[in-house]
This record gives C-alpha cells, structure tokens and sequence, in this order.
C-alpha cells in the first residue's frame, strides 16, 4: 500500500464524520513535500473556504498523531474545483454527459489519451463517446482523468451553487 493509500484511510473515517469525502491525496516534491488533500461535502454542496479549514484542522490532528511523514511538509486542503480530478467510479456516473480526458496507464486500441463525453461506469468499465464512438475504458486502466471546462459544465456547477443557497 501506498503512503498516499495509507494517509487516506487514517484521515477518512474523520473526514466522513464531519460530512465530507475524500476525493484524493497527493504527496509531491522531494526537497519540499506538499500533501494535497481534495475533498468535498457529502451532500453535494459547493465546498466553501470554511469547509476547507475544517477539514485542515482535523487532518493536521491526525497527521501530528501519526506522523507518516518524515520530514517537513505542507498541507494544502482544497475543493476538487469545477474541473475537478474523476477518482471514483461514482465520479464517471455523477457527470455522465460531461466532457472528460482520460490517461490510461497503458495503450487501449493503440492509444493512451481519449477526450470525450462521459457515459457512466459499467462493471468497472468506464464508458466515452470519442470521435463519435464509444469506448470501453477499465477502471483499473485508468493512470488519470479530469473533467473538461466547458459552457455546460459551468452551468451546471452554477445550478448547483443556486440549489444551495436556496437550502
């Protein structure tokens, strides 16, 4: 298991009793080591900066507990943005008909970058219309993905911070 792997599940179950999810954890740098925390609200909401100091607070009891880290770090905690990084197989589903890049490890079909609209997941396959065909893309395949910046999506994200002030 990786020290990012092991980093998350010590901070999840703390992150998910204060209503979050862990979207990912990133550890860069060689001389100076920032630990990047992407999170969000589990009912759906736009992550706001106090919901980013929350989260910060929690995680840095825990990691001053644990120390998995040796040596200096920084901790950045942050929303995962509109053009946010797909991590889970519920990503693929909640922006199905969004534009995304996706990085497969290895070649599929002779290529490893595809740019399309998302169709979901399917038994641990992920679905893209790419140059007007669907491709089949393993989860397990999958070296990155992130959605792409669109008109549609900024709509959609815009609704979605309406909804909220309405609630």
């Amino acid at each position: 298991m990786s020290l990012t792997e092991q980093i998350e599940q010590m901070i999840g179950p703390s992150i998910e009793a204060l209503g979050y999810e862990v979207v990912r954890v990133s550890l860069a740098g060689s001389v100076r080591k920032v630990l990047q925390i992407m999170a969000e609200p589990k009912d759906g909401r736009v992550m706001s900066v106090e919901d980013c100091a929350r989260v910060s607070r929690a995680i840095s009891a825990i990691l001053d507990v644990e120390d998995p880290i040796s040596g200096a770090y920084s901790l950045e905690v942050s929303s995962p943005g509109i053009d946010r990084p797909l991590t889970r197989p519920k990503d693929y589903d909640r922006y199905a008909g969004h534009e995304a890049k996706i990085e497969t490890h290895e070649p599929i079909d002779g290529r490893k970058r595809f740019k399309g609209t998302l169709k979901g997941v399917t038994d641990e396959t992920v679905k893209l219309v790419a140059e007007g065909e669907e491709v089949a893309l393993p989860l397990n395949k999958i070296a990155k993905a992130k959605l792409v910046l669109t008109d549609a999506l900024i709509a959609a994200h815009q609704a979605q911070e309406a909804a909220a002030e309405m609630n």
